[in-house]
């Protein structure tokens, strides 16, 4: 049966500002493809990342380019070939398995030869601020078992002590989105290893982080902006010691499981995060965050609105997706 593309722009409003050190926003906005056959319908969705030299507009064109393949009805391993990695291959790919699940009536999981999924302790996200703001932040969420602190400043160590002290309990990732440098790195790790930090993630500039291989890790250092594919991860032995999986990076989830097999044959420990957006880009990667070391999928916590078909949280658990929404 003959399938119809559409890709569309969508923008969800993000609760407050959520701010990195790259810079700060308070829209989310996505890319939706949406694959029907005249009876059936899958959908996928994108987050188009500036860092990685993505907009709105060429994630559209890249979607537009493979238009004709994927109404002729393209495999999803033959989308490997005929996308880059990246955004929009992820809501390409993700719909062809939606589509497929529906068309098959089994699950995704089924159909990915995985366990059926089960709920997942997530990471609530803590944007960068001054140290007192961070510490109010951190003191309101303090309840959650797993807090994500964003820090990449020339010096983070009060920011690091105050979440500490207002979350004494919880565990916590710090992600320093590239911003911390060679000289300071001994002293924040120090700060690290004092306050029982559980990860760190990208502290050095992708491409410029051959001191992770001199310096002495007292915390276990997770790569982000260095890994995109599978084929990546060799690259990140001795380096790192865990890797994060986004289906934004990747491009999607045929990529991203392999790329899982992969990196745990290499001996990383797993992390499975997200860009921020909507429910339906976080459900196919709930079903790649099973057993998983550390999941970060709050990206609809983070918005004000989200979709009506939307993933159900409770306290620190994101549940997996009903098939009205994915999969």
């Amino acid at each position: 049966m003959p399938i119809s593309l559409a890709a569309t722009v969508e923008h969800f409003p993000i609760a407050g500002t959520f701010t990195i050190s790259r810079g700060s926003k308070t829209t989310a906005d996505v890319v939706t493809c949406r694959l029907t056959d005249g009876a059936l319908a899958g959908s996928g969705e994108c987050v188009p990342y500036g860092r990685y030299g993505e907009t709105i507009e060429t994630v559209l064109s890249e979607i537009e380019a493979v238009r004709p393949l994927v109404e002729r009805g393209i495999a999803r391993e033959e989308l490997q070939q005929a996308m880059k990695a990246g955004a929009a291959r992820n809501a390409v790919d993700c719909a062809l398995w939606d589509l497929e699940a529906k068309r098959s009536g089994r699950s995704a999981a089924l159909l990915a030869g995985v366990a059926e999924p089960k709920p997942l302790t997530t990471a609530y996200t803590i944007s960068l601020a001054e140290p007192e703001a961070m510490m109010a932040q951190a003191a309101r969420y303090a309840h959650r078992a797993l807090l994500k602190v964003k820090v990449g400043t020339a010096d983070d160590r009060v920011r690091i002590r105050a979440v500490r002290q207002a979350a004494p309990l919880s565990r916590i990732i710090l992600d320093a989105n590239e911003g911390w440098s060679e000289d300071n790195l001994a002293m924040h790790f120090s700060a690290c290893l004092e306050n029982g930090i559980a990860l760190v993630e990208q502290p050095l500039p992708a491409g410029r982080d051959e001191a992770l291989a001199r310096i002495t890790r007292p915390v276990p250092i997770c790569a982000d902006e260095s890994v995109h594919r599978t084929e990546d991860l060799q690259a990140l032995v001795g380096r790192y010691d865990a890797v994060n999986i986004k289906l934004d990076k990747t491009g999607g989830l045929t990529e991203a499981l392999r790329m899982r097999r992969a990196a745990e044959a290499l001996g990383l420990k797993i992390m499975v995060g997200c860009m921020v957006g909507s429910s339906l880009a976080m459900a196919p990667a709930v079903l790649l965050g099973q057993g998983a070391d550390f999941v970060d999928l709050d990206g609809p916590l983070l918005l004000a609105q989200d979709r009506d078909a939307s993933l159900r949280y409770e306290a620190s658990l994101v549940f997996p997706p009903e098939p009205s929404l994915w999969g």
